[in-house]
């Protein structure tokens, strides 16, 4: 039960905590934020927001944990969003001050009676990062099942605000990886490891060949060798996918690796976010600085949702 509490605590936490320390420097370029780097968990800045406050990032990643407490329901984690949207159910503070507009546009069309996996943007223009931020306590249903169902399921979750393809396969990408950092494997093998998987399946698919070719610099190079300059951290869900994995592969312990992802600059918050969920996965939540962890706004709520996630197995 310890190691499963630990990873529902890794999950959550590691996403806030990312999250929350990139919430104050979003949108400030790569080179402006260089001028002084985020080195501690602050306040105020873009949003001007107290220390610890985090963002709709964390907030539908603790929808999506809260409805899997009951078990898998597409209808019921939709529900969660627009009680996110429309009431301010798990906001930081008590309100939403972030949200992206194609998550915005999603929500509107579940109001209106739309299937929750038909809700989501298709066009190749709706491919922020709005799935991705969210995605990792699927995990925790997802990863028994064959690769198939976890595909189809993560597509689904995805589509309640992201229906591209892409969007899918990124959220796919991401959530194999996470699945093997449970392993504990070196990091190096565990990213061939997921290349090979990814991709073999993806080839039983069938996917627009052109579509998978979007995941190149993940699935046929080695992301790792690329240079800083080469990694983009902006709200694309291709780059913030690329720059987690990047900041992971080239770091060697929590703190690192959301620090570096932050300091890419652009949207730091998510980059914070998605970097932070499998570094605390990999390293674990006792990793996490404990000045941040206690920083964070609700930390108690996120403690207890934890647990009673990890109650699911």
């Amino acid at each position: 039960m310890s190691h499963h509490l630990n990873f529902c605590k890794d999950i959550l936490f590691g996403v806030a905590v990312g999250d929350a320390i990139g919430v104050p420097v979003e949108f400030k370029s790569r080179e402006e934020i260089a001028k002084k780097p985020v080195i501690d968990m602050v306040g105020f800045g873009t949003y001007d927001q107290l220390p610890g406050t985090w963002s709709d990032d964390s907030s539908l990643t603790f929808c999506l944990a809260e409805s899997l407490t009951n078990g898998y329901d597409i209808h019921d984690i939709a529900n969660n969003f627009v009680r996110w949207r429309c009431d301010n159910y798990w906001t930081a503070r008590g309100k939403v001050f972030d949200v992206g507009i194609t998550t915005h546009e999603a929500i509107e069309r579940i109001v209106r009676g739309v299937q929750p996996n038909l809700a989501g943007g298709f066009d190749s223009w709706s491919n922020g990062n709005g799935s991705l931020m969210r995605i990792l306590p699927l995990l925790i249903y997802i990863k028994g099942l064959p690769i198939a169902e976890r595909f189809a399921i993560t597509k689904d979750v995805s589509s309640i605000t992201h229906g591209h393809i892409r969007s899918a396969i990124a959220c796919f990408y991401y959530l194999e990886f996470a699945a093997k950092l449970l392993k504990g494997n070196d990091l190096q093998t565990i990213y061939h490891e997921v290349k090979q998987e990814v991709t073999a399946f993806l080839d039983t698919t069938s996917i627009n060949k052109d579509e998978i070719k979007m995941f190149d610099r993940l699935l046929a190079g080695n992301i790792y060798e690329l240079a800083e300059s080469e990694i983009n951290s902006s709200g694309y869900v291709l780059h913030t996918l690329e720059a987690s994995i990047w900041c992971l592969l080239t770091t060697t312990n929590y703190k690192e690796a959301v620090l570096k992802a932050v300091n890419l600059g652009l949207d730091t918050d998510t980059t914070g976010a998605v970097t932070g969920g499998l570094a605390a996965l990999y390293y674990g939540f006792e990793t996490i600085p404990q000045d941040w962890v206690l920083k964070l706004a609700r930390e108690k709520d996120i403690d207890d949702l934890a647990a009673r996630l990890a109650k699911l197995f």
